[in-house]
Formats: C-alpha cells, structure tokens, sequence
C-alpha cells in the first residue's frame, strides 16, 4: 500500500539518508528511533508535507512525486493524517474541524446535513457523543477530547490509509493505552493501512503486525515484533532496554 523508495531528506544536516521501506496492504506498522532521527519528518513525504530531496513514495501503486500535481490529489484524498497535537482550528467549533477531513471537492458538494451525518459518525467512532460537543471550540475540551476530534477528522474523509503521527504524546499511561486500543479498533473496524509513528514502544510493539525503527537517520530494522524484541543488533536491543526502562519510570510516576 505504501513504499518508501530511497528518500533522502536534508536541512542543515541530514534527516534521512536512503530509507527504502513498504507497508503492505491491512497492515499495522509502528515506525520506531530515538528523538530527531526522521520518523515524522519520513511521515510528511507520504503526503507531500515535506518533499525528499531524493527518492519516492508510492500509495496504491500511485508516485507522489513523478505523477505531478494530480497524483498528490489523488494520494491525499486516499489518507487520513492524525497529527501529533491534534492541530485543530481555534476559530473552528468541532463540526467544522471534523468536516475538514473531509476532501474538498466532496465537501462542496454534500449537503450540510449529510456532511453533519458523517462528522456525526466519525465523532461516534473514537468515542465521543456528538450531541454534546459538536458545536464546542477546542479550548473547551480536554486535551483527550481534542485527539479524539482530530482522530475523527481524519477518518471521516473515508480513507484507506491512516497515518499516526505520535498520537499518545502528552497523554498518561492510562489514556495512552485507550487511544492505543481505539487505533487499533478503528483500523481492523474500517478495514484500513496504519503507519504509526510512536514514541510508546511497548504499545507499538502489542499492536501491531509488523514495526521498524530507523537510526541516524537509516532504516536500522523490519521485522515483526518478536522479531525486534530478539534482534542481537546491540543498537536495537539498547533502544528496546532504554524505552522499557522509561516506560517504568512512567508507570511508577503517574501511580
């Protein structure tokens, strides 16, 4: 469904350098790496929100980058992207933020009740009752309630892909595991492709079908779980250590 294809990425330093990598087709797949190796900045290249400076993604079998302005259209009509802050509108009520997930040239076309009936839908999907939030601005809900909203605005377009872009940061242990099980959910009930990029190892790893990480900047390791949990590769298993280790110390300061 999505192949990476040699994507390299530089700003005053490298980002990426010659990440080639594909999710198949239904897949699960966590993207894992220390702070600053590129995991997000890799994301954005699915969408054209950062344009490599070498290299392609394909979406269903669409080049993002040598099939011109129609094939960006095209692959965007075809993703859900759930940002790391929720990145809702302040000035837009939740209606209004939700109904932007919708593609445009659908949005202009469908009459108000019917875009308020999916925005409706999507609201119920990740747990929230719309009767009572539909016409709230963002800073009156929670900052639980403003990552479900921005969950709802990316699927309510009707998607194949949805990509996660660290969508339990700031959240406790507990609310992380619940957006960890409304994710997966959301992507077996609505039969689509999932790239999360997370910085919640052990939630990534129970998850999902597969996961890699990437290192300086490379593709350090593919594989399944069991597989990244075994790896003999000693950066691979300092990460897995490292993240464990944090994630006790979580635990243990949020009991």
């Amino acid at each position: 469904m999505i192949e990476y294809r040699n994507i390299h990425k530089a700003y005053d330093l490298p980002v990426l350098t010659g990440v080639s990598m594909r999710v198949e087709a239904g897949e699960m797949f966590a993207l894992f790496g220390p702070s600053g190796t590129g995991k997000s900045v890799l994301l954005k290249t699915t969408i054209g929100l950062v344009i490599p400076d070498i290299g392609d993604v394909e979406v269903d079998g669409v080049s993002l980058y040598r099939g011109g302005k129609k094939a960006l259209e095209t692959v965007r009509n075809q993703v859900g992207y759930v940002f790391q802050n929720a990145a809702l509108f302040d000035s837009l009520n939740v209606f209004d933020n939700v109904c932007m997930g919708i593609p445009e040239a659908e949005l202009e076309s469908l009459p108000r009740n019917e875009a308020a009936k999916r925005a409706w839908e999507a609201l119920e999907l990740v747990n929230l009752e719309p009767r009572d939030i539909l016409e709230r601005l963002p800073s009156e809900l929670s900052g639980g309630m403003k990552k479900r909203v921005g969950i709802a605005r990316a699927i309510v377009g009707r998607p194949e892909v949805l990509l996660w872009d660290e969508p339990t940061t700031g959240l406790d242990p507990i609310n992380t595991a619940a957006v960890e099980r409304l994710i997966k959910r959301l992507s077996h009930d609505l039969e689509v492709t999932s790239l999360l990029v997370t910085h919640d190892v052990e939630g990534g790893l129970t998850i999902c079908d597969r996961v890699a990480m990437l290192d300086s900047g490379t593709l350090r390791f593919c594989g399944t779980p069991a597989e990244f949990r075994a790896s003999p590769d000693p950066v691979v298993q300092a990460f897995v250590d490292r993240a464990a280790a944090e994630a006790a110390l979580d635990m243990a300061a949020n009991d």
